[in-house]
């Protein structure tokens, strides 16, 4: 054995001391090592990257003509398809709407199946309050400002920066790899919907738009809107004050406190009086777990309405529940806690995330906990170590989901 094998293998075993039993025995391969060096020596170019697509501000504005959702979104999805190219990825531009890069060695060339990873190019506004240049990517204390850092071009980019390495290191798949990037994120999801309409849906994937550790489950969302008119309003109070306001916020009044082992109990939020065509209303949303439908939800409320007051859907996502002890699931769970040194569990989240619309994908970082209050927000940060960390975390992912047999 040379003495690189050796100390790659010291290096190994010392860090194998600290990290979980669970996850010890990644560290048997040499593979491993090499990522975790070519992560390092590639961060100066991915924050570069990140920089020149933070600064195209990129919300959704009046569609024009190649440029379905505004000319930001449409130039930060070509911007990020020439960053691709410029890996070595093939791209796909579909309609202006959404792109991708794929890897797909020429063994594997016209197989429809494939893993795929989906972010987002487009922003919310930027808002006020902003002590550094909102799209200069500016670095202060290792952290890396600016919209979309964190949410998210900076996550995104730090994936296709991940598979660039297992592409320059001749890691096999059995599928192709996409990186996806779409541009109606923040604004409704009709890029996703869109692609579903031109390509298949992945064997599995993840969007890198939520938190750590994976997450293997979203809660369902329902808004609703409860109306009267002007002679019935204070039916209408009532029916607030009696079955929302004066009652817990898991809904037992209204015999809709479902629960479950997954997401825990209902809850009820976002409350708000309103008037809409000359009707007053009263507003809310259910955050509910997988164990009802909305159709359940709808039926109890209506039956504890009262004379005078009627009910009407505002907007619903499903909720979305992955089997938490798939192969993909745990060999993701495995990495991110050999990674961080943790001994987290997959969780789930009230968030909605592309996992409501794309199936088969789940939702892995890159948040990291007690990290909140960052994403769409003046001052939106990425801390440097951190972005080195998740790039090291998906890189690994990719290369263990490389080992599956994905193929159906």
């Amino acid at each position: 054995m040379d003495d690189t094998l050796k100390n790659k293998g010291s290096i190994c075993e010392k860090e194998s001391k600290m990290k979980k039993s669970n996850s010890e025995n990644f560290c048997d391969d040499k593979i491993i090592m090499e990522i975790k060096e070519e992560v390092k020596k590639i961060q100066s170019e991915l924050i570069e990257t990140i920089r020149e697509l933070v600064s195209i501000y990129s919300i959704q504005t009046e569609p024009k003509e190649n440029a379905p959702f505004g000319k930001g979104p449409a130039e930060a999805l070509d911007k990020a398809l020439e960053i691709s190219e410029k890996l070595g990825f093939n791209t796909v531009n579909i309609d202006n709407k959404i792109g991708y890069a794929e890897y797909i060695p020429e063994e594997i060339r016209g197989y429809e199946e494939y893993i795929g990873i989906f972010g987002h190019v487009d922003v919310v506004p930027l808002g006020e309050g902003w002590k550094h240049s909102p799209l200069g990517g500016e670095i202060e204390n290792n952290r890396i400002y600016g919209r979309g850092v964190l949410d998210n071009k900076g996550p995104i980019l730090s994936n296709l920066f991940a598979l660039h390495i297992l592409k320059k290191l001749g890691i096999k798949f059995d599928v192709p790899v996409r990186v996806v990037f779409g541009t109606n994120e923040e604004t409704g999801f009709a890029c996703v919907k869109h692609y579903l309409t031109k390509e298949k849906a992945p064997v599995f994937g993840w969007t890198p738009d939520c938190k750590w550790p994976v997450v293997y489950g979203e809660r369902g969302r329902l808004k609703v809107r409860i109306y009267s008119k002007m002679k019935d309003l204070d039916k209408l109070y009532d029916f607030v004050n009696n079955y929302i306001l004066s009652a817990p916020n898991n809904g037992v009044k209204l015999k809709i406190d479902f629960r479950d082992d997954d997401f825990g109990e209902m809850i009820l939020r976002g409350y708000r009086f309103g008037i809409f065509e000359n009707r007053h209303f009263f507003e809310f949303v259910m955050s509910y777990p997988a164990v009802c439908k909305k159709e359940q939800l709808m039926d109890l409320i209506r039956n504890s309405l009262t004379e005078g007051t009627e009910l009407e859907e505002v907007a619903n996502w499903n909720p979305v529940l992955y089997d938490k002890n798939s192969e993909y699931v745990q060999t993701l769970q495995k990495v991110y806690n050999y990674v961080t040194g943790f001994d987290a569990k997959p969780v789930t989240t009230t968030g909605g995330t592309y996992a409501k619309i794309i199936p088969n994908i789940i939702a892995y970082g890159p948040s990291f906990p007690g990290q909140k209050d960052i994403a769409h927000l003046p001052d939106e940060w990425f801390d440097l170590s951190d972005l080195e960390k998740i790039t090291e975390i998906y890189a690994l992912s990719l290369y263990e989901v490389s080992k599956l047999k994905n193929r159906k």
